[in-house]
């Protein structure tokens, strides 16, 4: 543009001709012509699309990628930036960002962008609100595809968020959510934002006021929080937008692919590593980390109080002739002496423990779905003493498999002792192998049945001497005796109580 204008001018004011002004601007005729033609240059043709030879080794790998994600939830499938950071961290992969960006546009089908509603950027100050929500996570649970729901907090001010998985989105698992993540933050903010989550509020009402159970404003009371509840439906997005992104957000950046874990525990243990590992990024704008930005925001959350809000639900259920136990519509086994009694059930978020008086009996994962049955293989061993019959094709035993409880080494030691003892023999002789769990550490007892049948016995001591040798006490009876009995030391009783009664008296 400045040089155009340059040409212009010694043009109009010296006369010089078209030869003499590309020698003095060091240019071309041609361009003294589009000069003296126009004071705008003329538009400059695209380039073509350059070729990326760094890219060349990945193409394949993001094919692939692209490809599975078919098979993946809309909200879990992987983003152009997903990409580029998977090659930099599983392959060291030396291309930039946005060749890769490039590159995905181009095999992935474009969509339209709908015009959205105009809303006002807020200021949030620090320690003063937070927003909640629940997000579907897709993962592999001991191979199994299954849908869980993700429980999001996010503090407003710092970005900084709380995640974890549960199975179902019940009010307990709503309620346990917020007690961990006061755990997590070491405090929680004046306000809470929620949109109309059955877990808080039982009906919506004209505006914005809500009834709300019991159990939120119980958990809202012990905590000393408000709450805020946005408009239904997609109008009210955008009044708690920070969580509706970081659902996502953290869904593509920590969960995709899609994890394949054992157990829900470890799954957690992902997001819990997730969470730590957001501390270092930095929010759009923001000079310093979330990190750091939570550091200054912490000490003006409430302080939270001695103990934490038990999130369990009680109540009195009576055991079935099966030895079980009816909660939320599935069934949960207790011992069997404890049939037809009350028990008392404390339903959490993620377990179901049944007391008899004070004592607990059982606790068990709790299950998701209705009419399933979760039982404890250890709570019929005294039917099956009696009925041995009812052993094999008994659904605690499946189940225990299933679990990994019952191993194979427990299955080859059942199928030596049928086949040496007969069926109704060798049962027993596993039911007391089993019975051997009650005092035992699961380990020591498998590897006392793997010591027993490299001798070639199927005797119920054998492998009870042997898991004890695994452990390291002394096969000495005497000695084994004694370190059961370690259990029933009480330190000696003291009179000092009574002998000041005494010289009381004696004045």
């Amino acid at each position: 543009m400045e040089l155009f204008e340059k040409i212009r001018k010694a043009h109009e004011r010296e006369g010089l001709s078209i030869r003499e002004l590309a020698k003095r601007y060091g240019t071309h005729r041609r361009t003294v012509r589009q000069a003296l033609a126009s004071a705008l240059p003329p538009e400059r043709k695209a380039p073509p699309p350059r070729s990326s030879p760094a890219l060349e080794p990945w193409k394949a790998t993001i094919d692939r990628w692209i490809e599975e994600d078919k098979q993946a939830p809309r909200k879990q499938r992987h983003t152009a930036r997903r990409i580029y950071q998977r090659l930099r961290e599983e392959y060291d992969a030396d291309v930039g960002e946005s060749t890769v960006r490039r590159y995905v546009a181009q095999r992935k089908q474009s969509v339209g962008v709908p015009l959205r509603e105009v809303t006002v950027p807020q200021h949030h100050p620090l320690g003063a609100a937070a927003e909640v929500d629940f997000g579907d996570v897709s993962f592999y649970l001991r191979g199994v595809l299954v849908v869980g729901k993700m429980f999001v907090m996010r503090l407003s001010a710092s970005g900084k968020g709380f995640h974890r998985v549960y199975l179902h989105e019940c009010q307990e698992a709503f309620l346990d959510g917020h007690v961990r993540a006061a755990e997590a933050f070491g405090g929680l903010p004046e306000l809470i934002r929620y949109d109309n989550l059955t877990s808080a509020v039982t009906k919506v009402l004209k505006g914005r006021n809500r009834t709300e159970s019991e159990r939120f404003v119980a958990l809202r009371s012990h905590y000393g929080f408000d709450s805020f509840f946005c408009i239904p439906g997609v109008e009210g997005a955008h009044e708690k937008g920070g969580v509706e992104g970081e659902v996502g957000r953290f869904r593509r950046r920590r969960l995709v692919p899609m994890p394949r874990v054992e157990s829900l525990a470890e799954l957690n243990e992902l997001c819990e590593a997730g969470d730590e590992a957001d501390d270092h990024r930095h929010i759009f704008g923001r000079s310093v980390s979330v990190g750091e930005h939570f550091a200054v925001e912490r000490p003006e959350l409430r302080t939270l109080p001695a103990e934490p809000f038990d999130v369990r639900l009680r109540s009195e259920n009576r055991v079935d002739p099966k030895a079980r136990v009816c909660v939320r519509q599935c069934r949960y086994s207790v011992p069997v002496r404890l049939a037809g009694r009350k028990v008392t059930v404390l339903l959490g978020a993620e377990t179901v423990e049944l007391f008899d008086g004070a004592k607990l009996v059982a606790s068990h994962e709790r299950a998701v779905g209705r009419g399933r049955d979760v039982l404890e293989l250890d709570h019929y061993l005294e039917v099956f003493q009696i009925k041995p019959g009812a052993m094999p094709g008994s659904t605690a035993l499946a189940q225990a498999r299933t679990s990994g409880r019952f191993t194979v080494h427990h299955d080859a030691f059942f199928a030596e002792a049928r086949r040496r003892l007969g069926d109704a023999a060798g049962t027993k002789a596993m039911i007391e192998v089993l019975l051997v769990h009650r005092n035992l550490p699961h380990h020591a007892v498998t590897a006392g049945i793997e010591a027993a049948l490299r001798v070639g016995s199927v005797d119920a001591a054998v492998v009870a001497v042997e898991a004890r040798r695994h452990l390291g006490e002394a096969a000495d009876p005497v000695v084994a005796i004694e370190g059961a009995l370690r259990r029933y030391d009480r330190p000696a009783p003291s009179l000092r109580g009574y002998d000041q009664l005494l010289k009381g008296n004696e004045r």
